[in-house]
């Protein structure tokens, strides 16, 4: 299957093209980015060819994998889909459940492989843990906390302007319910509060009677950085474990599974552009609950 990546970041560099210029199937067909030179550059680096319109690499492969700011990718991921084009995303699928609406549309439509690169979730000791998990129900809410801290020096995303925008209920917000959601099933109800260094606290009443809880931040303090995501019930604490993998390596996973998904005529996988939208509904309704400070309903 012949990819191409859309986006020139630093994500996009050493996540999206290194895996797929690694892969022993897939191949890395083509880079396009907003910026020409930082394509040129980057598709140098991998071997590959720099396109000067996304719409010409699109027409070029089979799939595309996308690694830019949610409103840019929503766009480019429906053209895409239109074009018959099966996609890998980056999360949060888009931050309006009308934009992840068009995207699920287009590839139902068409019959295409999708997946949304919730990272975690392409690693096989999570992955095993939520399955066991779901599978043994009885819990009576889980709670996750992503304390991040991007705007020291030296990072990677700390000049990202979407991040800055939309803070960690939209960056880290999309890896927390990827986790919650498949044991605690579908969101009610959703209230959600800002608090201190642009965090944002948010809780979640889930059609099976469970409560979610998740804290949210890209600005930590330093000393204050830590994730973790355990479940509660009738059999005590259980903490989700510890990824074990690289990024690199989630993302081969990934685009093995959107092989996999493709080869099968679209099959879904727990992570296509479904489950993005449902993720994305959820944080929609967090933003118009501290808003508007009252309880939402996710749409």
């Amino acid at each position: 299957m012949r990819f191409g990546v859309l986006g020139t970041g630093h994500w996009a560099a050493e996540t999206h093209a290194a895996a797929l210029a690694a892969h022993p199937v897939a191949e890395l067909a083509g880079i396009w980015g907003r910026d020409p030179a930082k394509s040129t550059a980057l598709a140098d680096r991998w071997g590959t060819r720099a396109y000067p319109d996304a719409d010409a690499l699109i027409a070029d492969v089979d799939a595309v994998a996308i690694a830019l700011p949610p409103d840019i990718q929503s766009g480019l991921a429906e053209r895409a889909a239109l074009a018959g084009r099966h996609l890998l995303l980056d999360k949060p699928l888009a931050f309006s459940t009308e934009e992840a609406d068009r995207i699920v549309r287009a590839v139902d439509e068409r019959g295409l492989a999708s997946v949304v690169f919730f990272t975690n979730r392409f690693a096989a000791p999570v992955e095993t843990f939520l399955r066991q998990a779901a599978a043994d129900g009885g819990w009576d809410g889980g709670r996750a906390t992503a304390f991040a801290s991007i705007f020291q020096p030296g990072g990677h995303y700390g000049d990202s302007r979407w991040r800055r925008e939309r803070g960690g209920l939209w960056d880290v917000g999309p890896h927390s319910l990827s986790v919650l959601l498949p044991v605690l099933g579908p969101v009610a109800e959703v209230t959600a509060l800002e608090g201190p260094r642009g965090a944002a606290h948010v809780l979640l009443r889930h059609h099976s009677g469970a409560i979610g809880t998740l804290a949210l931040t890209l600005d930590a303090r330093p000393a204050a950085r830590g994730f973790s995501c355990d479940f509660y019930g009738e059999r005590g604490i259980a903490v989700v474990p510890e990824a074990g993998t690289t990024a690199l390596d989630a993302f081969a996973r990934a685009v093995d599974r959107l092989l996999s998904g493709a080869r099968d005529g679209g099959a879904a996988d727990p992570c296509d552009v479904r489950f993005g939208r449902e993720v994305v509904a959820v944080l929609e309704a967090a933003d118009r609950s501290a808003r508007e400070g009252r309880t939402v309903v996710p749409r």
